[in-house]
């Protein structure tokens, strides 16, 4: 790594992680995008939307960021609006990780909330309403609208790149899909690149994204929940299939990946490895499955890995995990039992 200037030079590189293998010769690997500063792949794209904002003229000197967000996106946009002497403004409501919130703040953004204490209902829609109000208002306001930007996908034409530089191909991809960008901004640049990788979406159950009856979730930043739109950057002619994975599930296989790796990854990612694993043994044989692991699990130790909070909203499920366990085993790469038996 070379000495850098800008935090935002540290943004890439983010390694491959073999999380499992067939004996058809079939991966599973993790592209472990906590290795972002913030800890999160969407600081790609909120340096693009940012970046994209000043060629076009939207943003000037003096210029005021708006968004809304459940935290990752925010968290990005803080460093660049710091970075480049911008206001930034975050429109949130109480269900996202509070410590999350507190980087923020301590990065100088402006916490602007939708719900009062107490309410940790996702409150998307109203959030951005109100962010799209805030920035009619303001003359030197720009809404970066994220669901609905189409750098956001730009932002992550760059995975693509890391990808092919690091593997001969990606014959399935495989993720969660909240604004789109990640997944749909990957792929795209994938296809461009001459390769064909099948598209695998993943939502919890509850997001109305793929066509499923709306409820309430908890698996943060990912997802379009009922009442809300569905935004741009969810890129359906990409799409081969959607899948969705229920909040248990999704924070039993997260709670299964730490205790038996040591691996701390993110509520919306356990959905995606969920979907992975216990689909890895039906993938074509010597398939290379790939899966953004959009940010760490440091995040969530006061929700998805404690165990009152897992309890008080009955989404501990120590069956899951085990079974979630057993797959790790199953499908454990020969050299990580090697590196046991040492």
């Amino acid at each position: 790594m070379p000495l850098v200037t800008r935090v935002t030079d540290l943004i890439g590189e983010t390694p491959l992680f073999e999380l499992a293998t067939t004996d058809t010769g079939t991966r599973l690997l993790l592209k472990l995008e906590q290795f972002n500063p913030t800890g999160t792949a969407k600081i790609r794209m909120a340096r693009e939307m940012v970046l994209d904002a000043e060629r076009r003229g939207l943003l000037g000197v003096g210029g005021h960021i708006i968004e809304s967000t459940s935290g990752n996106t925010g968290l990005g946009l803080a460093v660049v609006a710091a970075e480049r002497g911008y206001r930034f403004t975050a429109v949130v409501d109480h269900h996202a990780c509070k410590d999350k919130l507190r980087a923020m703040r301590a990065m100088g953004t402006e916490l602007v909330y939708v719900a009062d204490d107490g309410d940790d209902a996702l409150a998307t829609s109203a959030r951005e309403d109100l962010a799209a109000e805030m920035a009619t208002a303001d003359a030197d306001g720009y809404f970066t609208e994220q669901h609905n930007n189409d750098a956001n996908a730009l932002g992550y034409y760059a995975v693509a790149e890391e990808l092919l530089k690091d593997l001969d191909r990606v014959d399935i991809l495989l993720s969660a899909v909240g604004t789109g960008g990640s997944l749909f901004g990957t792929a795209r640049r994938l296809r461009e690149r001459g390769g064909r990788p099948r598209v695998i979406g993943v939502e919890p159950v509850g997001s109305i994204a793929f066509g499923g009856p709306g409820g309430p979730y908890w698996q943060s930043g990912t997802g379009t929940p009922p009442g809300a739109t569905v935004g741009t950057a969810v890129d359906y002619s990409l799409l081969d299939e959607g899948l969705t994975v229920t909040d248990v599930a999704a924070f039993a296989t997260a709670r299964a990946v730490a205790r038996k790796l040591g691996l701390l990854i993110g509520g919306s990612a356990g959905g995606s490895v969920y979907a992975a694993l216990t689909r890895l043994a039906d993938f074509p044989p010597g398939s290379t499955v790939v899966t953004i692991v959009c940010d760490g699990g440091e995040k969530y130790l006061d929700t998805v890995f404690d165990d009152d909070w897992m309890n008080d909203r009955d989404l501990l499920d120590e069956t899951t995990e085990r079974e979630v366990s057993a797959l790790l085993d199953r499908f454990a790469p020969a050299t990580r039992n090697l590196v046991g038996a040492l």
